[in-house]
Order: C-alpha cells, then sequence, then structure tokens
C-alpha cells in the first residue's frame, strides 16, 4: 500500500473539515457508519496536520462547556427556554445543563481565562469575583492542573486564618498547635508538644 502526500490546501480544508461539527470528517463519518464517538481522517494525514487537528480539538474541547453555558444563557433570556428544552436539544441531563450555565453566568467573558480550562472555573464559581480572580491568576502563573486546584483550595481552607486586628504583640512568641492533619477528611489530631 502507498500513501502519497497530500498538498498543503487540501490538507487545510480536511483539517478544518475534520474539526468541525461533530468532530470527524464528512466522509469518515460515512466511512464509521454514523457513529458520533470516533475521530476518522478522510484521507491519510502527515504529521504537521495530524498535529493541527489535535490542537483544534483541544481547543474546542477546552471552550465547549463555555459556548452551551452562553447558549443557554442567551435562549434563557431571549425565550425563556428551560433545561428540560435544552436537554432535548443537546442531549446533555438537565443537572449538568444547570451547572454549565452556572459557570458561565458566575464568569463575565472578560473574566474567563483562556490559558485554564472551564474545570477550572468550575472549581471557583462558588467565590466572590474578587476571590475567584486571585486563584485564577495563581492557577495561570503556577500552572495547576484541576487537581493541583483543588488541593490548594482545600489546604487553604485548614490554614488557620491570622486576624491582623486582634492587637497580638509581634514581639510576643506565638504557640503553635502541632497536629496531623487527615488528608482525606480534615480531621485534626494534636500531637504533645515537646518543652525543651
Amino acid at each position: 500500500m502507498t500513501t502519497t502526500a497530500t498538498p498543503p490546501a487540501r490538507t487545510s480544508q480536511t483539517v478544518t473539515a475534520a474539526t468541525a461539527g461533530s468532530g470527524h470528517a464528512g466522509n469518515a463519518a460515512r466511512r464509521s457508519q454514523g457513529l458520533k464517538v470516533a475521530w476518522v481522517p478522510d484521507q491519510d494525514l502527515e504529521q504537521p496536520a495530524w498535529a493541527e487537528v489535535g490542537r483544534r480539538l483541544g481547543a474546542m474541547s477546552r471552550v465547549s462547556n463555555w459556548w452551551v453555558g452562553d447558549w443557554l444563557q442567551y435562549g434563557t433570556a431571549k425565550w425563556g427556554e428551560t433545561y428540560t428544552e435544552a436537554a432535548r436539544i443537546t442531549g446533555y441531563d438537565v443537572k449538568t445543563l444547570r451547572n454549565i450555565s452556572y459557570v458561565a453566568k458566575r464568569f463575565s467573558l472578560s473574566r474567563r481565562r483562556d490559558k485554564l480550562t472551564w474545570s477550572h472555573h468550575y472549581e471557583l464559581a462558588v467565590f466572590e469575583p474578587d476571590e475567584q480572580d486571585r486563584w485564577l491568576d495563581k492557577a495561570s502563573a503556577d500552572r495547576l492542573s484541576v487537581a493541583d486546584l483543588r488541593q490548594e483550595l482545600r489546604c487553604s481552607k485548614r490554614a488557620p486564618k491570622v486576624d491582623k486586628a486582634c492587637g497580638t504583640d509581634s514581639s510576643t512568641p506565638l504557640a503553635i498547635e502541632v497536629a496531623l492533619i487527615c488528608p482525606h477528611c480534615g480531621n485534626r489530631v494534636p500531637l504533645p508538644s515537646s518543652s525543651h
């Protein structure tokens, strides 16, 4: 079996077609018997064209929940569409659509970070905008995965809060409680302090 190189213009068209719509090429859809869970190129791809398809698929994956959330808000504002109707149209379940819409409402277009995933934003949706922005900046600067961000959020909830208005004299040493913290449930187990 021999393969021939595809001219760049044709490859570009194929890449666009391969990533448009439901994520697979037109002829490939027929070849894969109408499966919506497959991507099959309609021709042999060279590595650069394959990589470009991957970049586009990754970009689509990162923004698709934003698009659905914005679509829901538009339909609700314009026609009062319900989540039940949206579920019928999209194939998503109602609970998922509510979550997607909630996150889209909590982050205006100007506050969404394109270097972070929708899931990063989901983790922060419950916070006030200033706190969201602080965590989004940290996640972006530190290149935190969603799991890392979750862990940082858990740790920040467990960290003791220092009250600057308490009037403690900074020259007085603070008593430090030594304890083990369960990483699963967050329970504290005090350890006996060792006095010297």
